[in-house]
Parts: C-alpha cells; structure tokens; sequence
C-alpha cells in the first residue's frame, strides 16, 4: 500500500534536524511522494521547496505567496514566481488564498494577491491549492469570479454544504488530521460524500498531527491515521482510500512534472 502527502512544510524548521529520518519513515509506512508547499515564509525568498525537490527524490513541489504574506508582494514577486514555476518538479500553484483568522496581511491586499495568483496560475496552466480560513464567502466569490482550473482546497474544514460548494467548482478535497479530531463531526460529514474521484489525503506537516499524535510534531508517515479513518468514515478499507488518493492526486498533479500539459 502506498500513499501520497499531498501537503506539507518539509521546509519549515521544524524539520531542520532530522529531515532525513521524517523522509525515512515516510518510505517505510508507505508514503511514496510529498508535496512540498513553496511559500515558505513568503518574498523575496519563494524556492525553498523547490531546493528540497531537487535533492530528495519523493519530493515534488508548489510556488506560491501565502495569504499570510500577501503584503510583502511586488511586481518582481510575480515575475519569480513564473520563473520558478517552470521547475520540472513544481506540479502546482499554492497555497493561495485568504486568511481571516490572523489578518497578518491587509483583507484587500490579500484578495488583490489572491486573484492575481489565479491569473497567474491559468497562464502556467498549474492547478491551485486553497488556504481559507475564516474568508469561506470571499474566497468563493473570488474563484467563481476569477478561475475556471482544477484545484485543491487543502486542509478541508468546512461543512457538507460548503463541501458541495468547492466540488460543484470542480475542486477536490484534501483531509488531513483533523479528520480524527473528536469534535470535527462537520469535516467527517464532508469527507463521507466527497466522490471517489475527489479525495485527497495530507498532514499539513509540521501542523495538524492526527489522533494519537496530536500535539506533536506532524510528519508524513503519520498520515496513516488520516487514511484509517477515513476509510472508517467511508466505509471501505485503507488499501481502497490509497489507491483512490493516490490516483487522484497524480491525475491532478503529476502532469507538469511528466512533462504533459493540464487540459482547461
């Protein structure tokens, strides 16, 4: 059985000390590639899952500005971003997006980043993967508005109602620990509905650990307590929701990184 992390911070410091070993267990409980998200801690510096691409082989990765870091974008921002895009192992755009939580970076500013994000994204043919967090109507609106492509929204939270919203976009889902918290009724609900051709497994590493481990440090091979529950959730087994992910995310993602072009 294998598996795929379709999100997460190898490149956070979390991870400074001991990458090698997170990667080790990751190949032993399955997990046969991750992708990287390259925000990172946002301009100027925009490569730094791209340099872990290149020296691990299972790692794939993202660009992206963070909502997060919306304010420290300048027209030079866009044009590196299109410059690292053309990575061979970059096969997405992300995350982008809104954050209302923090509002680290100004609302508008963070709205004006995230449609022209999109655009960019459409120009790169990339798919796109979502943050929002406390902006559910803003960042619909802007998608409806502003994109037409493939995506994921990473980490879903959201309720079977907003769940039907993002898959009616065409977007996937992508479940991770939190799937296992005991209070996220409202996520497991989503993830019981979300058709087969639009499940996706992460951890959000180093973030978000699954139950038992919650409170610590998420990795990769933790995942596996996403998959067991989901398969729980869905009534199948852990092998069936592997292949199902697996499949979905190198269909969404691998395009570029094969060297094929995304359709429209």
């Amino acid at each position: 059985m294998t598996i795929i992390d379709s999100h997460c911070h190898l490149d956070h410091e979390k991870f400074a000390a001991d990458l090698d070993g997170v990667l080790k267990r990751a190949a032993d409980a399955g997990v046969s590639q991750i992708l990287c998200i390259g925000t990172g801690d946002g301009p100027p510096e925009l490569d730094r899952a791209i340099r872990l691409a290149d020296a691990h082989a299972p790692i794939l990765a993202t660009v992206g500005v963070h909502p997060h870091e919306a304010a420290k974008v300048t027209a030079e921002t866009y044009a590196e971003l299109r410059r690292l895009a053309a990575h061979p192992k970059v096969v997405a755009f992300g995350e982008i997006g809104l954050d209302y939580h923090y509002d680290f970076s100004p609302r508008e500013t963070q709205r004006d980043v995230f449609i022209e994000q999109l655009k960019l994204a459409s120009d790169l043919r990339l798919p796109i993967i979502i943050h929002t967090r406390e902006a559910w109507d803003d960042t619909i609106r802007i998608l409806d508005e502003h994109w037409s492509g493939p995506g994921i929204f990473h980490c879903f939270t959201g309720d079977a109602e907003q769940a039907r919203q993002a898959l009616h976009m065409g977007f996937h889902l992508a479940f991770g620990g939190v799937l296992t918290f005991k209070t996220a009724e409202n996520v497991r609900e989503a993830a019981k509905i979300t058709p087969e051709d639009r499940l996706l497994i992460e951890t959000d590493a180093p973030f978000l650990a699954p139950i038992p481990y919650r409170g610590k440090r998420n990795e990769p091979s933790m995942m596996l307590e996403t998959l067991y529950k989901l398969a729980e959730i869905r009534a199948t087994t852990p092998e069936r929701i592997a292949e199902l992910t697996t499949a979905n995310f190198k269909r969404l993602c691998s395009a570029r990184y094969t060297g094929n072009s995304h359709g429209n």
